[in-house]
Formats: structure tokens, sequence, C-alpha cells
């Protein structure tokens, strides 16, 4: 079999290979050229610079496996490569340390202006006054996200006796506790920290999510530091904050455009210390991404599975016409009940109703579990690590099969228990399409089409429903479809309504003042 390698890998990892089958090391392919190679191989070993689109994975006809020597694989089309059967395997933990301890140096570096008194000293400039600046000892560390990298930076920041403070909501507060962290909301993360240090996956819903309003909410004295994603952060709002002095500083690693623009204004503040994405660059990492690597294609191509497949696992073909739709099903539920549940989760049960429950679901129970923390871990879930995932978050994970189903054929249901209650979705697949079927203790059927749902909870009466469209319509927000299911006439119910556009803050605060409106959230889905 041949293996072909596109980018700089270290020579153990190579080696591995080498030793078991044909490698080839092509470096700084165009496009065009590897279009034309990839046919001739079983296996293709990329870093970050390496596009590997449809295009390429249609024309890989012998391709049984893509490695990423690294963790993010936005460069690999996984729809392509699952749909080909192909695995995509990467290295998630091979950088974990070197990424944390580059967040901790960050840190330091922040809290006493060591690049800005070096570049001064180096320019003839001693200026010691300049630069005072303050201790990590008994300073608030704000960690957002406790997966791989968030955990080992607050095992660091707690031997430099930091106080820790920690938003994840899918961790249990014993494994925060076991860090030495204490669970708290984003806006408490915000407020009490002095150093701010995020550690989340890049997705649609957390772009941009620490901006203006944020970071109106932080002490005119904290840090902030991002080495994970480019984009967390809006970089024109953080400019705004430094610029007029409600941040006392930020150290970035990663950018939303990389490498930035040289009118990022980001580049040339004072405050700010910048870093060209060296989280994962030691020599340690670059050994270890690129051994575990080599191991997981040697061993898909031995036909034995991968330890970090990140795409969808393979499904036996006399199950894939059952389950296939199933997969849409369950990662539509875990998404909602991600969304709309609050608090701090505990556990999650998942149940199997119906015609579902007569087959093996072990890859059902990974796409919920990976729903359910697709905006919190950095970390694909797949069918070989969604236990020891759910496991090291401190979560309990149940599952229940029954083959009786009164309404349906098969039924999957998702109940989210946290500290604020339980959050229940079901769904299945009618006509080909995913429909809600419940939420909470209402039966309901809504079918998402990939835009806005509104979820009230509300009083049955008369004119209700209209306050709500006076709301939306003032907003020029339009209105789709809408659901109502109620426990009983003139009782209690629940009011979905699918929107063209998401609604504000203030609009959902005139929801909730309209009499007998008692919730009111928007899922994106």
């Amino acid at each position: 079999m041949k293996v072909l390698v596109t980018e700089p890998l270290a020579d153990e990892g190579l080696d591995i290979l080498k030793k078991h089958l044909h490698l080839d090391i092509r470096l700084g392919l165009t496009p065009d050229e590897l279009l034309s190679l990839i046919g001739e191989y079983e296996g293709l070993m990329v870093r970050s610079e390496t596009k590997v689109t449809r295009q390429v994975i249609e024309a890989g006809r012998k391709l049984q496996v893509i490695a990423r020597a690294g963790v993010g694989v936005d460069n690999i089309d996984l729809d392509a490569a699952t749909q080909k059967g192909i695995v995509v395997v990467n290295a998630p933990a091979a950088n974990t340390v070197s990424a944390a301890e580059h967040a901790i140096a960050l840190m330091f570096a922040l809290a006493r202006h060591v690049p800005q008194a070096h570049s001064h000293l180096r320019g003839g400039q001693w200026l010691r006054k300049n630069f005072v600046g303050v201790e990590l000892r008994d300073k608030t560390l704000g960690v957002v996200g406790l997966g791989n990298v968030g955990s080992e930076v607050a095992r660091r920041a707690h031997g430099l006796q930091m106080k820790i403070i920690a938003h994840d909501p899918f961790v249990s507060p014993e494994y925060a506790h076991n860090l030495g962290a204490e669970l708290v909301s984003l806006e408490e993360i915000l407020r009490q920290s002095d150093f701010i240090s995020l550690h989340v996956p890049m997705t649609p819903q957390a772009r941009g999510f620490i901006g203006d309003k944020e970071l109106s909410l932080v002490k005119p004295t904290a840090r902030i530091i991002n080495c994970a994603r480019g984009g967390l952060i809006d970089e024109q709002a953080l400019a705004r904050a430094l610029d007029q002095g409600k941040l006392a500083g930020a150290a970035l690693d990663v950018f939303s455009q990389e490498p930035p623009p040289p009118d990022n204004p980001l580049l040339h503040n004072d405050r700010v210390i910048v870093t060209p994405h060296l989280g994962a660059s030691t020599e340690e990492a670059q050994v270890s991404v690129s051994v575990d690597a080599a191991q997981q294609v040697l061993a898909v191509l031995n036909g034995q599975p991968a330890r970090y497949a990140v795409n969808a696992p393979l499904i036996p073909a006399e199950t894939l016409t059952l389950l296939g739709p199933f997969f849409y099903v369950a990662t539509t539920v875990a998404r909602m009940a991600a969304q709309l549940a609050e608090g701090q989760a505990t556990s999650i049960d998942i149940a199997y109703q119906g015609e579902i429950a007569t087959h093996d679901i072990t890859a059902l129970k990974a796409t919920v579990i990976g729903g359910l923390l697709e905006g919190i871990s950095e970390e694909r879930i797949n069918i070989v690590n969604a236990n020891i995932i759910a496991q090291r978050r401190g979560l309990k994970v149940t599952e229940h099969k029954d083959t009786a189903c009164e309404n349906y054929s098969s039924l999957l249901t998702v109940s989210v228990t946290t500290s604020a209650g339980v959050t229940t979705v079901a769904a299945t697949v009618l006509r080909n399409e995913v429909h809600i079927v419940r939420v909470g203790d209402y039966w309901i059927d809504v079918v998402p089409k990939g835009g806005y749902l509104l979820f009230s909870d509300h009083l049955d009466r008369p004119g209700l429903i209209g306050s709500v469209g006076m709301v939306t319509g003032n907003a020029g927000i339009n209105i789709s479809s809408m659901q109502v299911g109620r426990l009983k006439a003139r009782g209690q119910a629940l009011m979905v309504l699918e929107l063209d556009e998401p609604l504000g803050e203030e609009q959902i605060q005139e929801l909730l003042s309209v009499p007998d409106v008692y919730t009111a959230k928007v899922v994106k889905l």
C-alpha cells in the first residue's frame, strides 16, 4: 500500500510507516498536482495547509484513510470522506501540553510586560518604571472551556496559587473541583477574572462570542488570552476595549485571518502580545502528532479501529438503511437539548424505542454525545472516544432500549439533567424528514429546516399568541411556521415559532414582559 505525505512531519512518525508500506513525501504540491496524484494512494497525511476538498477525495479512488497531523480538520471535507467510506483521523491529544504551556507563557508575559520590556531594552532604553507588572498568585483566572487544553491550563494555574473559575456547561462540578476550579456562568467569568483564557472550539455560534457586550463586563485591569481559535474574539471590539481603557491587555496566538493583515489594529497596540499560532509548535508536540497520525494510518490500513476517528463511524450495510437517517435525528435532538438546557449538566439519558432498539446503537450514542458537546469540546466525538470523553467530564450517560413504541416506528429521546432541572427532546423520521415530536412534557411536530426556533412556555389563553406575534412583527422578523403543544385547555403550553431571523436580546425581554409568558429561548439548528 502507498501513503502520500504532503507537508513536513517529524521523522519519528514517518519511520513507523516506512517499515510497513511505501511512503511518498511530496511537499508543496499545487491543488492540480495533488488531484493528479491522489488516485494512486490508499492513505494521505497532511497538516493544515493542504486542502483536501471533495474533488480531491473523489479523485482518490483507492483512499482508505486521511490523517491530519494536528487537531483541527477544517481543511478536510468530512462529509465527502464519510460518503466515500474514508476514515479521517487526527491527533487531538498530542499538542495538549504544548498549547496549555503556551497559554501560561502568554499569561506570564502579559503580567510582566516581557515583550515590551525586551523590545525597549534592545532599543537602548532602560525603562524599569514603565513596566511594573502584577503577580499571578492570588489572582483569579477564568478558564472558558474545560476540554483537554483548558483542563491542563487549570492544573498549571492551580500550581501558581491562582483562584480558578471556569465555564463549561458539560462537565460535572466534581470534575472541575478535582482541577481546583469552581464552575460559574460566562458572565461571572467576565466580571470576576483578572485573566481570562479561552479554550473552546470554533463553531458558527461561537464566532465573535467575545464582543462589545462581553468586554463591557470585564474589569479594566483584566487581561484576555486566546490560544484556541481565531474568531472567538471580535477583533475590532477588542481593539476598541483596549483603546478605551476597558481592558488592561490581551495575548493572541490565533486570529480570524491568518496571517493577519498588516492593518489589523491589534498588531500595533502596545497592550497586545501576539504570536504566530505557536500553540502546538514545540519539538515534543511535532513528534507526538506525527507518531499519533502514523500509528492510526497503519491501523486503518490493517483493518483495525483508529484511536481518533473524527468522521461518522462505518455502519454495517444491513443496518445502514434503518439507522442512517437517525444519525441526523441524534444530532438534532442533542443540539436542541444543549441549547435549551440551563445550569450545569450532570447526566445524559438516551432512550431508543421501536425498530432502532433492535440494532446496535453504539454509534447513535456517540452522535448524541457529540451533538451535546459540539460547541463546548475541542475534541470531535466518535464511536471510539464518546464514553471516554463523557467519563472524563464527569457526565453519567445511561441508555434504555424498548422495542415497543406507541405512536412511531422508532423514536429517539435525549434527556439532559442539569442543576436547573431536566431538558427532554425527542424526534423521529417521517417521510424521510426529521420531526421533533416532544420537548419537555409537550408533544409537538416540528420539522427543523436549519433556521431559528423560538421556544416559549406560556399560559394557554386567548390573545397571547397575537401578543407574541406583535413583538416579532414590530422587529421585522417573519414567522414561517408555528406549533403549540398544551397539557390542557387554558393550562400551561409550549409555543414553537420558526423564524427567518433571530430575535435580539431586546425582543426576548419584550416577550418575557408579556403577561403569562414564562420563558423565551431561541435555538439555532
